[in-house]
């Protein structure tokens, strides 16, 4: 089926609700639990939290002065690990003040996003984004990194026809997935076809096309931000273009991501 466009307002609307969401795992831990171990190898779960509110805070730069956060994104990338500023900020506070600074960010964020002029290209660390491909991605973002402080805690979270918006950025992300990791994409079409957790229908492609990947909408979203190895997914993959995709898949910016090992089951 073809799916419905989205408005800004909308997908704003289900950003803010995945923030929700993520905000009821961690807002009243003790202290011991922020600093729990999660699947993502030396990260703890308040790694996760400064994660998204560094990042939050480097959109609401890229939104309103894409000047500044040029700059920024030149020395982060320069540095020897971009990620230890958000990585060292995070760890000198305490889960509440942490917790106060993701708030503080995505709200603003989100004000940043509203009040974007139509047609507005964004910068990233990567090619410059659409104004509902960047806020998709940073809903996918606090998705995923949702799923790492899910997982560390023990916590189950009800999927929601949010997948949908992640879902559709990790198809349009296929030609990316093999840019970063120096591949040639193959000309074979892939097609899509996920069943939400509604029991929504999604498609995407050629219907006709040999390479397929189906299944439920939930292990699709956790293998292309890597969450999950797609061996522990039920995951439907047929052709050798969708099995190679389906092992390097990648809807977040920056360098390759590891993958995660099989063996972590949902």
């Amino acid at each position: 089926m073809d799916l419905q466009p989205t408005t800004l307002g909308e997908l704003l609307d289900d950003l803010v609700a995945e923030h929700r969401d993520l905000d009821a795992l961690v807002a009243t831990i003790d202290e011991p639990r922020w600093d729990v171990a999660t699947p993502a190898t030396g990260w703890a779960v308040r790694d996760q939290v400064s994660h998204l509110a560094f990042f939050d805070d480097a959109a609401i730069l890229a939104m309103t002065d894409p000047t500044a956060f040029a700059a920024m994104a030149e020395a982060a990338m320069a540095a020897d690990d971009p990620m230890e500023e958000h990585l060292r900020r995070g760890r000198e506070l305490t889960g509440r003040d942490l917790l106060a600074w993701w708030r503080r960010s995505g709200d603003a964020m989100v004000d940043a996003a509203r009040a974007l002029p139509d047609g507005a290209r964004i910068p990233w660390f990567g090619p410059p984004m659409g104004t509902l491909s960047f806020v998709s991605a940073r809903l996918m973002e606090t998705w995923a990194h949702g799923q790492d402080v899910a997982d560390a805690l023990g916590l189950l979270r009800p999927p929601t026809a949010r997948l949908r918006h992640i879902a559709h950025l990790g198809v349009r992300t296929r030609p990316f997935s093999y840019v970063v990791h120096g591949m040639e994409l193959p000309p074979s079409p892939v097609h899509v076809a996920l069943t939400g957790p509604g029991q929504e229908h999604w498609e995407w492609g050629d219907a006709g096309a040999a390479d397929r990947v189906q299944g439920e909408a939930l292990d699709f979203c956790l293998v292309v931000t890597q969450r999950r190895n797609v061996t522990d997914t039920g995951l439907v993959v047929e052709g050798d273009a969708a099995t190679q995709w389906m092992a390097i898949a990648q809807a977040f910016a920056g360098p390759p991501g590891p993958g995660r090992t099989a063996g972590l089951r949902s």
